[in-house]
């Protein structure tokens, strides 16, 4: 299993420009779809770990996968998979940027790739999001995280620290009062159920 881990980290990371979020279409594609490691639904909460941890999403991600398959040496060659061959070429673009950075070819090819990066991270935006919102909470936390992040000066770790203690919170209060406690879209009621008791979907 070590192999298969690492070869296929290893052809995900040089060609995934933007690295972190860039590289979740193509994880999920191979990790999910080609190589059926996991599944759907598990890929979507490992990125939100991957995401919350220190360090970057993508190699947390790889860890994360590989360790599910083969412990710890499976998440160190995963690791080494996605890690080793973007130092190597970030380390031999670096000898010679200084050369070419001021090229009108070379500034155009990164102007290229910027737009490339954008609509990637978009698209992963997208995927986690058609998951991660499945209820009013969840949109409402979504929607003030935004709006905190571009309004304010708030450090995207402190938001992740308070978004932890209100979703344990309000899973409490839930209980509590006697709502339906639910954690993704599969647990999701018919739109006829949530005409009916609205107030019981909340």
């Amino acid at each position: 299993m070590l192999w298969p881990l690492f070869w296929t980290f290893c052809r995900i990371g040089p060609a995934t420009f933007g690295g972190g979020y860039a590289m979740i279409p193509l994880i999920e594609q191979e990790a999910v779809h080609n190589k059926k490691w996991i599944s759907p639904e598990d890929m979507n909460e490992l990125l939100s770990l991957a995401g919350s941890a220190p360090g970057g999403v993508g190699v947390n991600a790889a860890a994360l996968i590989g360790f599910r398959q083969a412990g710890i040496a499976g998440a160190a060659a995963a690791v080494a998979g996605i890690a080793l061959p973007s130092f190597a070429i970030v380390f031999m673009l670096s000898l010679l940027f200084t050369s070419f950075h001021d090229n009108p070819k070379v500034q155009a090819a990164l102007k290229g790739m910027q737009g490339a990066i954008i609509a990637l991270i978009a698209l992963a935006a997208y995927r986690m999001a058609k998951s991660a919102l499945f209820d009013l909470t969840t949109i409402v936390i979504a929607a003030s995280t935004i709006a905190v992040l571009l309004l304010t000066s708030v450090t995207p770790v402190s938001i992740i620290m308070v978004g932890l203690f209100i979703g344990i919170v309000w899973i409490q209060l839930k209980r509590m009062i006697g709502l339906r406690i639910q954690f993704d879209k599969a647990a999701r009621p018919s739109v006829q159920d949530e005409i009916k008791y609205p107030e019981y979907y909340i």
